[in-house]
C-alpha cells in the first residue's frame, strides 16, 4: 500500500491505494482520514452513528472504498488517481447550513504576487473569488 492524501476537514496522509480509479484504505486509515469508523450499527464518530444498510457496498479488496464511505455520509469524494489525492466534501446538511447562514469557510490563498491572503481579513466586506482551471 502507498500513501494517499485526503483533503477533508484537514489534509491527512494515510496508507491506501488506487484500484481502478477507486481508493482503498484500511479501517485505521478510514478513521484517521475522515474520523468515522465502521461498526455493526453503521459509520460512527464517537456516539453518533449513521446507519448503513449495505455495508458490503463500502468494501473494496479487503479494505474500504473511500468514495463509497463518503457517499454513505452524504458527501462527495473526488479522486485524482495519478496524484493519489482524494477531496471529500462536507455533508449535504453542512453545505445546506452554510448556504442558509451565508457563511463561507475561511480560505488562505496566494495572491498574484504569491503573498498568502486570508478571507478572515475581509470580514464584513463583500468579496468576489474568481477561480479557474487551466485544463
Amino acid at each position: 500500500m502507498g500513501e494517499i492524501v485526503v483533503l477533508a476537514e484537514n489534509e491527512t496522509r494515510v496508507a491506501g491505494e488506487v484500484i481502478d480509479g477507486r481508493v482503498r484504505v484500511d479501517g485505521a486509515s478510514l478513521d484517521k482520514a475522515l474520523g468515522w469508523e465502521l461498526k455493526p450499527q453503521g459509520l460512527c464518530r464517537g456516539e453518533v452513528c449513521v446507519p448503513v444498510a449495505d455495508q458490503a457496498a463500502l468494501e473494496l479488496d479487503g479494505g474500504y472504498d473511500l468514495a463509497a464511505v463518503a457517499s454513505a455520509l452524504d458527501s462527495t469524494a473526488l479522486v485524482d488517481a495519478d496524484l493519489g489525492v482524494v477531496a471529500v466534501s462536507r455533508s449535504g446538511a453542512e453545505r445546506g447550513a452554510a448556504v442558509h447562514d451565508m457563511v463561507a469557510p475561511e480560505l488562505v490563498l496566494p495572491d498574484l504576487t504569491g503573498t498568502q491572503v486570508s478571507t478572515a481579513g475581509f470580514k464584513g466586506k463583500k468579496k468576489l473569488l474568481v477561480v479557474f482551471a487551466s485544463w
